[in-house]
């Protein structure tokens, strides 16, 4: 594939590479429930993760909801599957945001990946990592680099051999070692992610978006 063969130029990363075999970037076309989902398994393994997706589904006969049916659900009915309170309003925030001023991939497609990140950032339980993470399993962007993830921070760490006492220091070898590996620098970080064993837990449509 075009971008083994251009992040292989970075011979620590060539090693890590040859461990795994290439990914296939996927695109989503429901943005809303790829996002509530990924509310929902944030700082959860992947097992109660998926029993609390498969709960959510159930709440609406197995099928995606639209967003309407997610705000017309009753409050403690969301709360009732395992949610936090917290979680429930991010879930709803989602939703109200996809009525009110879109969510649609073709809206979306037309941005760049930081007007994407604003957009979505707008929601309030949506941050930037949260949005990186749609960039690359949900809009399938090649070229993002999540500075700010812990796994790909300590994969990074431990490949280049950084001094870890200086965080600001960090990211910024980091973001200057990424520069090579663009416009492929999202199959940097899943190779990293990889390598390291250490996945975020996203959650697509119908199927998990997670990184094997």
């Amino acid at each position: 594939m075009e971008y083994i063969v251009h992040l292989n130029k970075d011979k620590k990363l060539k090693k890590v590479i040859e461990k795994h075999k290439p990914h296939r970037l996927v695109k989503r076309k429901n943005i809303c429930t790829w996002l509530c989902a990924s509310i929902m398994s944030q700082q959860l393994s992947t097992k109660v993760a998926d029993v609390i997706y498969q709960r959510y589904l159930n709440l609406y006969d197995g099928k995606e909801p639209t967003p309407q049916m997610i705000l017309e659900t009753p409050f403690e009915k969301l709360r009732g599957i395992g949610m936090s309170n917290a979680k429930v309003s991010y879930v709803q925030n989602v939703a109200r945001f996809e009525i009110e001023s879109g969510l649609e991939p073709k809206k979306l497609n037309n941005m760049s990946n930081t007007e994407v990140i604003e957009y979505l950032t707008q929601i309030k339980g949506v941050g930037q990592w949260t949005a990186e993470m749609l960039l690359m399993f949900a809009l399938g962007r090649e070229d993002v680099f999540a500075v700010g993830d812990l796994g790909i921070q300590n994969a990074m760490i431990r490949l280049y051999k950084l001094d870890n006492n200086d965080k600001k220091k960090i990211k910024e070898e980091m973001l200057q070692l990424s520069k090579k590996w663009s416009p492929y620098r999202t199959y940097a970080c899943v190779h990293l992610w990889r390598w390291k064993d250490n996945a975020p837990v996203v959650k697509g449509v119908k199927a998990k978006a997670k990184i094997k």
